[in-house]
């Protein structure tokens, strides 16, 4: 029972102190910018850049943005958000939930390198966020764009009143996830024996990357270097909290997700190599 009070705890103030200052602002000041059509306008400050590397439309352009800027699950929401508003197709949010939704370079550089401290971040930033960059490029010019419908016009208070309901709603819920994927920690250590504690340390980062990092001893950061692609199972049940008001396909995410952690492993063995 002491156990499961400490891991619910931990999973309670992650949520708390990390996640409602980090990510709750971002996400009701972006659901106004895509319910008020102001989202294209963000995007153009990057268009130029973007732009003629993707050939996307600013709509999708500001969902990149975002998504690697801000970082997971901000990626996702953005996505279903503007998805469901008409700004994008079905196959470009499927193309940009496919690499858009990623751990936040704040997340990253603040947690990540405290934790396990490298001698070249530059390799490890890319390693992290120049992969998934490709990977999209790949799939962009693999598929076509799609077509998408057309938003109504927007009214400011009852798209700020709803941005704030929606965005309680979806912290609340991920919170939960936290809380929840937490306390499945008990399951590898009640099942596993004492002395298999780098398969339970593994574990604990494939259920709650966060809690898990926290925990992984130095000597194995090369293998919370690959898992942080892939997220954990936390991280793919909040992004269908993010997307289960549409058509968005989750398997196709997660199978998106573990071709980007192949590619992971793949790189960060030779960087450990060399």
């Amino acid at each position: 029972y002491e156990k499961a009070l400490v891991l619910s705890l931990t999973g309670l103030n992650l949520w708390f102190q990390k996640m409602i200052p980090t990510l709750l602002p971002f996400m009701i000041l972006s659901g106004i910018l895509i319910r008020m059509n102001l989202s294209d306008s963000f995007a153009r400050l990057f268009s130029p850049l973007l732009k003629p590397l993707f050939r996307l439309s600013d709509s999708c352009i500001y969902v990149l943005v975002i998504g690697f800027l801000c970082g997971f699950p901000m990626g996702a929401r953005v996505t279903a958000e503007s998805y469901q508003r008409g700004k994008i197709s079905r196959r470009e949010a499927e193309l940009l939930l496919a690499f858009c939704n990623n751990i936040g370079p704040i997340y990253f550089t603040g947690f990540v390198f405290l934790l396990f401290p490298v001698d070249h971040p530059w390799a490890f930033l890319a390693g992290m966020y120049l992969l998934p960059l490709l990977y999209g490029l790949f799939l962009r010019y693999a598929s076509s764009p799609g077509r998408k419908k057309r938003p109504g016009d927007p009214s400011l208070f009852e798209e700020m009143q709803d941005s704030i309901v929606s965005s309680l709603c979806a912290i609340a819920s991920l919170g939960g996830y936290m809380i929840l994927f937490n306390l499945l920690n008990l399951i590898p250590e009640i099942l596993l024996p004492s002395k298999m504690t780098a398969v339970q340390d593994i574990i604990g980062c494939l259920l709650e990357i966060t809690s898990g990092l926290s925990r992984l001893p130095h000597s194995m950061a090369f293998w919370g270097y690959v898992i942080l692609p892939f997220g954990g199972l936390s991280c793919i049940a909040q992004t269908y909290s993010m997307i289960r008001e549409t058509d968005l396909s989750l398997r196709c995410y997660v199978g998106h997700k573990a071709v980007q952690t192949a590619l992971a492993f793949v790189y960060y063995t030779f960087l450990y190599a060399f």
